[in-house]
């Protein structure tokens, strides 16, 4: 329990439905949703439109969506993969042809991956929702065209963009009213993102997909260079997939496989099943060996995680107790690893997570990004939508199992998770960040269940992280000086995170007492809500 004499917040309980996202706007939808009949899926969906609105450099309707769902609260996980895939035409030796055999340039059509977010939400809805997409998208429909206030973090984050977004006619226009990003409190509005969110509403997927939205996407982005063809827009399909799992401290973890890093947070917990808890979290020998576990797994994603369905990916092997037992074998505890070499991925930072419960048991564990703050920095100039930049998350070296090929998705960050124990779903939960998503998911858990603490007091737990660039070792301000400097002599270079590492939300649900536990991380706006 938390020192009440202390900043923070306790989690939020109720007896019925919760939600917890990184916005109060979209959590107030949500829960209004739930009490008006609405189920966890449809929930989640106008949680998360209402985010694209509100939250606009973190996630949007041009980017991606993956989901976690357990049917009536059972440990039956439908997982959904909602990434979206290069355009036709896309292959190493054509960038190469244009020079850009070192990367793709962020604010270029190139980075842009055709958005399988609206896919997903449809499909979704169709499969597992109750309520139309027409009931779902009116909020958010509501705040783009009426407005809405712009939070905190929101700002923040919204000025740090402001360059990037002068970059794009349409963009700057939209999101630096009177040629500055907006200030805590005042109100913005969308209204070609409205017009766009209720065509979906009326048509459907097709409406986005194709017809006259497609057409200014499509144009848009080959008036810049890009590859993007029609048909690439209308064959934009998300796929059911078999999740993946792994057992830590006797309840199963659920994870997407590949192209996401699930595989990597289940790894990690591989790892740390083994390692003795010590004194407490944030003690410089678990801190070191929490890093040294990650330099090691995220070596391994970067070498060898890809689209499955063009590259092997050795599931099995990468989960297996004998590959956990070799790498921690490698650990030292008293001494930092060198640095691994930069595997040519690119920083993403920024996603929204939500998580439902409703009064049926269903649980929902939903995420959806435009991969770095504002994605690409390019916004189709009539429908308001701001485009993804995940094909940054691709390699083009023409030998790497992750290297740019048509119709392939990228290494995604991307990973709903959620816990089930005998039986049941017991949590979902999630953590944003970009690549700190695998590492946020260990130490999320192993704060609840290695060390007591609560969903809100695991999510306020400071943070560090390894960047996987330059081997620092970034630590938020709340990690005290003593630790850091044992951490130095243990040779890691530590530096002060440049800003607030991650977000978070979860819901625990309390099976025997029918209490349902939620929190939802300081760092964001968000909070958790129900009743």
């Amino acid at each position: 329990m938390r020192d009440f004499e202390r900043p923070g917040r306790s989690p939020v309980h109720g007896m019925t439905a919760m939600a917890a996202t990184s916005h109060t706007l979209s959590t107030d939808a949500a829960v209004d949703i739930l009490r008006r009949g609405g189920n966890a899926m449809d929930a989640a969906v106008a949680a998360c439109a209402v985010q694209c609105v509100v939250e606009p450099g973190s996630t949007g309707i041009g980017g991606d969506n993956f989901c976690l769902y357990a049917p009536a609260g059972g440990d039956r996980i439908v997982a959904f993969n909602g990434s979206g895939r290069a355009p036709t035409g896309a292959t190493c030796a054509y960038f190469a042809g244009l020079g850009l055999g070192g990367g793709l340039p962020r604010q270029s059509p190139h980075s842009v991956t055709v958005p399988g977010a609206v896919d997903a939400w449809c499909r979704l809805n169709a499969d597992h929702g109750r309520l139309s997409m027409a009931e779902l998208l009116a909020p958010a429909i509501d705040y783009a065209r009426d407005g809405y206030p712009v939070s905190s973090r929101v700002s923040r984050d919204w000025a740090r963009a402001a360059d990037l977004m002068a970059g794009d006619e349409t963009l700057a226009k939209i999101f630096l009213p009177g040629g500055r990003a907006p200030r805590v409190g005042s109100v913005h509005r969308q209204p070609l993102l409205a017009a766009t969110m209720q065509a979906i509403a009326e048509g459907g997927r097709d409406a986005f997909y194709t017809g006259e939205i497609a057409r200014d996407m499509t144009a848009y982005l080959r008036g810049l260079g890009g590859l993007h063809t029609l048909e690439d827009f209308a064959d934009a399909r998300g796929e059911y997939v078999v999740p993946i799992s792994s057992e830590f401290r006797g309840r199963a973890v659920w994870q997407c496989p590949p192209n996401g890093q699930g595989a990597i947070a289940l790894l990690l917990l591989n790892i740390m099943s083994g390692m003795e808890t010590g004194d407490g979290p944030l003690t410089a020998r678990r801190i070191h060996a929490e890093i040294e576990a990650c330099r090691l797994a995220y070596r391994a994603r970067n070498m060898y995680l890809a689209d499955p369905a063009f590259a092997e990916v050795d599931v099995e092997t990468l989960l297996s107790p004998a590959y956990a037992d070799r790498l921690r074998a490698q650990i030292d505890p008293n001494r930092a690893r060198s640095p691994f070499p930069d595997e040519g991925l690119v920083r993403h930072r920024d996603t929204v997570y939500i998580a439902v419960v409703d009064g049926e048991g269903n649980a929902c564990s939903f995420i959806n990004t435009l991969f770095d703050s504002w994605g690409a920095g390019l916004c189709a100039p009539k429908s308001g939508v701001v485009f993804t930049n995940r094909a940054q998350g691709f390699s083009l070296d023409p030998g790497h199992p992750n290297r740019i090929e048509p119709g392939k998705r990228p290494l995604h960050t991307l990973i709903p998770g959620m816990v089930a124990a005998e039986g049941r779903a017991a949590m979902p939960f999630g953590v944003m960040g970009g690549e700190y998503q695998a590492m946020g998911h260990m130490q999320f858990l192993t704060r609840f269940f290695d060390y007591g603490m609560d969903v809100q007091e695991a999510l306020d737990a400071p943070r560090f992280m390894v960047d996987p660039w330059t081997g620092d070792v970034e630590v938020e301000r709340a990690i005290p000086d003593s630790v850091r400097r044992d951490l130095a002599a243990l040779g890691h270079r530590v530096v002060a995170a440049e800003r607030p590492i991650g977000g978070g939300q979860a819901i625990w649900i309390d099976r025997e007492t029918g209490v349902l536990t939620g929190g939802s991380d300081p760092r964001k706006d968000g909070c958790a809500g129900g009743f």
